[in-house]
């Protein structure tokens, strides 16, 4: 298999986060290495990270690449930091740098979104819905609520001088808060996309409500009953719904976790260190470490290694039940996270497999009942 390019670099520019949410992979799961980790990614680093996404940018010959800032909270890295870096990054990559950031809104002022607008970074925040249900597992450490505070954030980026610069919003999935008025307290702030993203788990410390054994579709029922709330209005972009009816369109899927596309993201850690995929954090300690940084070691190095193989792989990288499922080309096995077993590594289905197989079945039937309607 001839690898694919890296085309998308995360960049973990800050270690910590100022909110403590209770299910995120990187504080709460299996690896704790975020202990180890410097707190802010240091000059040196941001700049052999820029001259080694150059190098593979000139390797490969690519017209673009996205960065994305993460952490932590890449916020607590400071403004002038994240400004030189976005500026570090352009200078010395020789395509065109498209950045975006993952917050969770706290920190963001009129004057940092100016900062930031000025040089095109688009910024995803992340919201769980209304108040009850963000506070539910997106507290400050103290308990004290955080919503006020991204509420504030999310106004400043819906004002007109500022929506170029919005990117959307990130939910995590709550069984226990309705979809649908999780869903319109989203929009509500008048989002250009929104992601639904499920909790983070796998076959050996599954999700709420996906138990040993479990063959229930709570959360397929919980996403299909926004998608019928969403699908005949379509006031924003969800992104989860819209690839699969793409993928029923006869399109390819362009999110990690849908579809058979290879991976081309790669993880730089604030230490330098080149990683996979970090919600791998979730499976087990060490699960995300390649063995190289980016002081030493070209991302073509971390091309060759069999983790990324593996994720690169399409089908022929499956389980054989996923490879022999009806819609494997649009669930593409689930999130790689989301198939580990401690006996049997990713070669599993998703742990959200039941799921998985009635969202798609669902929206696929409804999107061919539609299409044959309109064709009579």
């Amino acid at each position: 298999m001839t690898p694919v390019p890296f085309r998308q670099f995360v960049l973990k520019v800050h270690s910590r986060c100022n909110l403590a949410c209770d299910y995120c992979y990187v504080y709460e799961m299996a690896d704790q290495s975020w202990r180890d980790q410097p707190l802010r990614m240091s000059e040196a680093t941001v700049n052999r990270a820029a001259e080694r996404i150059a190098q593979h940018v000139e390797a490969h010959r690519l017209p673009s690449v996205a960065v994305i800032l993460h952490g932590g909270e890449p916020l607590l890295a400071g403004t002038g930091f994240l400004v030189d870096l976005v500026r570090r990054m352009r200078d010395t990559v020789p395509a065109r740098v498209d950045v975006s950031m993952q917050t969770n809104g706290v920190l963001l002022t009129e004057g940092r979104l100016e900062a930031l607008a000025g040089l095109g970074v688009r910024i995803g925040v992340s919201l769980d819905g209304d108040a009850r249900a963000t506070d539910h597992h997106r507290p400050f450490a103290d308990g004290r609520s955080s919503h006020p505070h991204v509420e504030r954030a999310l106004r400043l980026l819906g004002r007109e001088e500022f929506k170029d610069a919005y990117g959307g919003l990130l939910c995590t999935v709550d069984l226990t808060h309705p979809p649908r008025r999780t869903y319109e307290a989203l929009l509500a702030y008048a989002p250009p996309a929104i992601d639904f993203l499920l909790p983070h788990g796998t076959w050996s410390h599954p999700p709420p409500g996906r138990g040993a054994g479990s063959k229930g579709t709570l959360y397929a029922d919980w996403l299909l009953a926004v998608f019928d709330r969403w699908y005949d209005r379509q006031e924003t972009w969800v992104r989860l719904f819209g690839e699969v009816v793409q993928s029923v369109l006869g399109g390819t899927p362009a999110v990690e976790g849908l579809g058979l596309r290879p991976s081309t993201l790669a993880v730089v850690d604030t230490d330098g260190a080149i990683k996979q995929l970090d919600s791998l954090s979730a499976t087990h300690p060490g699960a995300a470490d390649l063995g190289l940084n980016v002081t030493d070691d070209a991302f073509d190095v971390a091309l060759g290694h069999p983790l990324t193989e593996l994720r690169q792989g399409g089908i022929e990288s499956l389980s054989t039940a996923c490879r022999d499922c009806t819609v494997v080309r649009t669930c593409g096995g689930g999130l790689f996270t989301h198939r580990y077993h401690p006996a049997t590594g990713f070669a599993n289905p998703s742990v959200y497999c039941p799921d998985l197989l009635r969202l798609i079945t669902v929206i696929r039937d409804r999107v061919v009942a539609d299409l044959a309607r309109a064709a009579q």
